[in-house]
């Protein structure tokens, strides 16, 4: 008869401690991630609030386009002076000042979507916004300053040393 072990065969060996450390970890580090995301979401709108206050005194159309942008999924994609996804509305309002019809364009493009402007970003339709709210929105992008030039060393605008 073999000699018998205290210990059964089904019985798996024992783990390190470590294991659980490092699982537990990864998880911290996991959550901590998603937070960051959520939270340089959630950010993006923040900007804006200033402006719905500067903007009580701006025409009735501006101060609307302001709420249906704030209402609307354009925040996922652009930010006040940060590009995201797509460009900042300053970078737009930049770029289309001046333009007489720069208006309707931005307005159509909204509606319509676009790709190739910025890029090879793709900017979706919005076909559940109507023509006079997608002129709303372009009307109050296009009153915005434009954003500052960056400087070379990416260290901030031109106007202030970084």
């Amino acid at each position: 008869m073999p000699l018998r072990d205290d210990h059964d065969d089904d019985t798996p060996p024992e783990r390190p401690r470590w294991i659980a450390w490092a699982l537990a970890l990864c998880v911290v580090l996991v959550v901590l991630g998603v937070m960051n995301v959520g939270w340089r979401t959630l950010g993006a709108g923040a900007p804006l609030a200033p402006l719905s206050v500067a903007g009580a005194d701006a025409a009735p159309a501006q101060s609307e386009g302001l709420g249906r942008v704030q209402a609307s999924d354009c925040l996922r994609c652009h930010g006040m002076d940060r590009h995201y996804v797509g460009p900042s509305f300053r970078q737009i309002a930049g770029r289309y000042a001046g333009q007489p019809e720069a208006a309707d364009h931005l307005a159509r493009k909204i509606r319509e979507g676009s790709v190739g402007t910025w890029g090879r970003v793709v900017m979706p339709r919005h076909p559940h916004i109507t023509e006079p709210q997608a002129l709303q929105m372009a009307q109050w992008l296009l009153s915005l300053p434009p954003a500052e030039p960056e400087s070379p060393l990416g260290g901030g605008s031109a106007a202030t040393p970084g």
